[in-house]
């Protein structure tokens, strides 16, 4: 009764009878999906895959599954088709975790809102995979001869590095992607600013270093301070690279998308965004820039968050081993040696001993391709005022993965979302608008058919 009340709800967002069947079917498979418990740590992405596969035996749609570990569920279906380069649609199963009380709805549970639907997942990535599905299912269904194979591929762990999904497929079931050319994933979007709707489709990004600090030093009671401790000297090395921030350098990438987009976003960066070799110059830009937009400032220099601590497991107990983890980011043409080598500078401490947790390579896709044009075409018809820039992403996802066994990769995802809403993404009360997602998903099979169908 309560999944029928919120459709109902749903309904009256919809609004005209044309299609709403369609965009009913979709969203309550999203719901459904949102409400299947993903959550990384620990994952559990089999459940999502069960779930995929209840609509592929509907369908009679024939897919595999196969697990990485003990619940760690990757599935996959292919329709066949002609011989050109197969096309992927890639999105991962598994969410971040989220703190129940900080939302105004239970995050695992789908809830509609003034047109808007609440729930972990709702923008990462599983209406995302629902668009894909509704693709994937819309080709099946019209039996029309395709000019490629095309494969829908759901896959564990993204939020943790893949390595239980894109990649272990990568290494463990390579005959999977030999005749694939092309992948669609995460990490475009669509984004609206006031009046302003800007596009991006993600063709590079930054590249994960994540380390972890280890300082050593003699333990002892906390009511003996020492000279010197593993807290003191972890603390001390953390705030020489807080303070020592990594000098902006603009790579050609960036300086492409800034030129871009800068005629779409709020006025003020307009003119920085579109000169950004000489913006970086003025320290006062840096600081507005890093404040206000800290996602695109993090395009414009080498990175470092420190995101874990740990200590003593007692107040009055000096440890001997005191941790730190870093997630670092690093430009794509970045030398990872000489970012390493900058980090020990700055850590400066010979009882400080500094691993590296995980480095992915640097990979790029061409935006020379007929798919590339293809996406830009598909928002121009439904957005043509809208701003479109190929894009490099601060934050990673599958595509490299991918793109280091030469598949041409694009994040590409045709909804919009409204500015705020993006900070929902691993944070609270995550979300997507109704009509948003409807658009997103017409966008998708439309796509989608225009690339494969002969």
């Amino acid at each position: 009764m309560l999944r029928l009340c919120r459709i109902a709800v749903a309904l009256l967002v919809v609004g005209s009878a044309a299609g709403a069947q369609a965009q009913t079917i979709a969203l309550e498979r999203l719901m459904a999906y949102i409400e299947v418990d993903t959550i990384n740590p620990p994952g559990n992405e089999i459940r999502g895959a069960a779930f995929f596969a209840e609509i592929f035996d509907a369908a009679g749609i024939e897919y595999e599954i196969a697990e990485s570990a003990p619940g760690r569920g990757n599935i996959w279906a292919r329709l066949e088709g002609g011989d050109e380069p197969a096309l992927v649609l890639l999105h991962h199963i598994d969410v971040v975790p989220a703190v129940a009380e900080a939302w105004s709805s239970d995050p695992l549970t789908a809830t509609v809102r003034d047109g808007v639907l609440f729930g972990r997942g709702a923008l990462d990535t599983k209406s995302l995979g629902i668009m894909h599905l509704e693709a994937f299912l819309a080709l099946h269904d019209s039996g029309r001869p395709l000019n490629r194979d095309v494969i829908f591929m759901a896959t564990a762990d993204e939020e943790a590095g893949g390595f239980y999904g894109a990649g272990w497929l990568v290494e463990n079931r390579p005959e999977l992607f030999t005749e694939v050319g092309y992948l669609l994933n995460e990490g475009g979007r669509g984004v609206q600013s006031g009046e302003q709707i800007s596009f991006r489709i993600e063709l590079a990004q930054k590249r994960p270093y994540w380390l972890r600090l280890t300082a050593t030093d003699e333990p002892g009671h906390g009511s003996r301070p020492q000279s010197t401790s593993a807290p003191a000297r972890l603390i001390a090395a953390l705030q020489r690279i807080q303070e020592s921030p990594f000098e902006p350098r603009i790579v050609a990438p960036v300086r492409d998308m800034f030129a871009r987009i800068s005629n779409s976003v709020d006025p003020v960066w307009q003119e920085p965004l579109a000169n950004i070799d000489a913006a970086i110059l003025d320290p006062d830009f840096l600081t507005r820039f890093q404040a206000a937009e800290p996602g695109l400032h993090a395009l414009i220099r080498n990175t470092c968050s420190i995101t874990m601590l740990s200590g003593s497991q007692k107040i009055n107990v000096v440890p001997p081993t005191s941790t730190a983890e870093l997630d670092c980011r690093i430009l794509p043409d970045q030398d990872a040696g000489e970012f390493l080598d900058a980090i020990r500078a700055r850590v400066n401490d010979d009882h400080i001993e500094i691993e590296e947790i995980m480095l992915f390579s640097a990979a790029s896709s061409s935006s020379d391709t007929g798919l590339y044009a293809l996406l830009e075409q598909s928002i121009r018809k439904h957005y043509p005022s809208a701003g479109i820039a190929p894009a490099v992403t601060g934050g990673f996802t599958d595509s490299h993965f991918f793109r280091d066994i030469d598949i041409t990769s694009y994040g590409f995802n045709p909804s919009v979302r409204p500015l705020a809403a993006g900070v929902s993404v691993h944070g609270n009360n995550e979300r997507i608008g109704i009509d948003a997602f409807n658009q997103g998903v017409d966008i998708m099979i439309e796509t989608v058919e225009t690339f494969v169908i002969r």
